[in-house]
């Protein structure tokens, strides 16, 4: 009988789906495209497209609205959702904990309404056994507000050459080593920030993407999906139309700035690809590799924010004033150049757009822009086969059952299903995937994908020969879209979807709508 695993989770933070060069970016990502050929990559795995709601469904399995995480993290009851996963709904770390693993979480927690004191939400409260991290769900990466266990570290654990990225890293492979010397299986969910604005990063990481990027969003997106051919994943055929939002190159104003935008997020990018290599390179060390269960995915497509967002930055995400006390200086213009500690910025659209190659929309919309994943998935102690590719597909609420049934642990209760056979070759089996977020929707079944924007029609898309959503098939078939539609009602209301217009009126009762809704 296979022994069970150790596993590994690394989610990455508004990562695009063709940013890693495994799915055909120009980023230098050895260590995941290595990965990638010693395991399976998914073309069609789903993420929510929000942060908080992915982190939900992957820890519990079922959907984000039917533990209380519809949108972010306010508790917005009795109007709204909880901004909580339910304690009735235990994680996965619960799970394996239950069956003797020693757990972690080393980052990105967004999954607490209440920050300042410990309570029921907090990780090491939700079968976590270590927690090393940020609460929040966006940080400084020179100066972020580390929380070890339940205890907020002081101004000094973050002295001298400090980078969240590389911190991330050095804790779990301390744990990895001290899990390994006690000789009990391990899970580690090991969340980077990376590369979720503020775009920061070294200036030895910077300065070899600066040339690159001057050849252009429009150029690369082409690059981009040739890659992508070449490699063999199921995308689009040809390339969809540019977004009318994002001007042509040619035409752009301050290139040599928009360049330096996304050469820093190439080097976010790069130092988290980094890190996962030192760890896979630990694990080989200790001849534990073979045996581990290493799942590397996104929590929803690439950011089209700029900063700052019309409603302000949230509370809980403010930038702080630098070790010397300026201030930092928070927005996207050619006099806010960002990488050093003293920025607050983000890439924007135009290179959102490149890194979601070759899909519509962005992060908060349920189109494949906002929602298709990278993933690459690696067990070959459990059959999982080396160089794979399959079209899936793949929801995030799958990662919880995929690991218990790997693990011997129990999945009862989860809306999700085990993905091992289909990346140990099996076809994937036919079943509706869902999604609401801001009152876009959206459920694929098979070839069809039926999806709307929050207050417009229905559209209909044959995604099997149409991933870039470019030709709208709803008036040619209205009883699939008929059919889809009863599917994806059924599934709201069993999932406790709040009626959009409400939690609207709700919002815009106390003046909130613009800080949740996309621009």
């Amino acid at each position: 009988m296979t022994r069970r695993p150790d596993v590994l989770v690394v989610l990455a933070d508004d990562l695009g789906f063709s940013d890693l060069g495994a799915f055909g970016g120009e980023i230098d990502t050895p260590a995941l495209d290595r990965l990638a050929r010693r395991g399976v990559r998914m073309s069609s795995f789903y993420a929510t497209p929000r942060c908080s709601p992915s982190r939900a469904a992957l820890l519990t399995g079922r959907h984000a609205h039917d533990v209380g995480v519809g949108v972010l993290t306010s508790d917005d009851r009795p109007h709204g959702y909880r901004g909580s996963p339910d304690p009735a709904a235990p994680t996965l770390a619960e799970r394996l904990r239950a069956v003797g693993y020693t757990t972690a979480l080393a980052g990105k927690w967004h999954l607490s309404s209440h920050t300042d004191q410990p309570d029921e939400t907090w990780p090491t409260r939700r079968g976590f056994d270590e927690f090393y991290g940020v609460l929040p769900g966006a940080a400084s990466y020179y100066r972020p507000p580390l929380v070890q266990g339940e205890k907020r570290l002081p101004p000094s654990a973050t002295a001298g050459d400090y980078y969240l990225t590389d911190d991330l890293t050095r804790y779990a492979r301390g744990f990895v080593e001290r899990a390994h010397q006690a000789g009990r299986p391990w899970f580690l969910y090991l969340a980077y920030t990376a590369p979720h604005w503020p775009l920061h990063a070294r200036e030895s990481d910077v300065a070899k993407y600066r040339e690159r990027y001057l050849a252009g969003w429009d150029r690369l997106r082409e690059r981009r999906l040739a890659a992508q051919h070449r490699l063999g994943l199921a995308t689009a055929a040809d390339l969809p139309p540019r977004d009318p939002r994002v001007p042509a190159w040619a035409e752009t104003a301050d290139r040599e700035w928009e360049a330096e935008r996304m050469a820093v997020y190439a080097a976010q990018v790069e130092a988290m690809d980094r890190g996962v290599g030192a760890l896979l390179d630990q694990l080989a060390a200790q001849g534990t590799l073979d045996d581990t269960l290493v799942v590397f995915c996104s929590d929803n497509g690439a950011c089209a924010e700029e900063l700052p967002p019309p409603s302000g930055l949230a509370p809980d995400v403010s930038p702080p004033t630098t070790r010397d006390g300026r201030a930092v200086r928070v927005g996207n213009s050619p006099a806010v150049v960002p990488g050093p500690e003293d920025t607050f910025a983000s890439y924007g659209r135009a290179w959102a757009h490149l890194s979601n190659t070759p899909f519509r929309r962005y992060k908060r919309w349920v189109h494949e822009g906002g929602i298709a994943s990278p993933l690459i998935a690696s067990w070959p102690a459990g059959g999982v086969r080396g160089g794979g590719r399959t079209a899936g597909p793949g929801h995030v609420v799958d990662v919880a059952p995929t690991v218990l049934g790997a693990a011997g642990g129990d999945a009862d209760g989860m809306a999700g299903m085990s993905m091992l056979d289909q990346w140990r070759g099996a076809a994937a089996v036919e079943r509706p995937l869902f999604w609401e977020h801001l009152g876009n929707a959206a459920v694929r079944r098979g070839r069809w994908k039926l999806v709307r924007e929050a207050g417009r029609p229905w559209e209909l898309y044959d995604v099997g020969a149409d991933r870039g959503e470019t030709h709208d098939l709803a008036g040619a078939h209205p009883g699939v879209v008929a059919r889809l539609e009863r599917c994806w009602e059924a599934w709201a209301r069993s999932a406790g979807v709040i009626e959009w217009d409400r939690l609207l009126a709700y919002y815009r009762e106390r003046g909130l709508e613009r800080s949740v809704l996309p621009d």
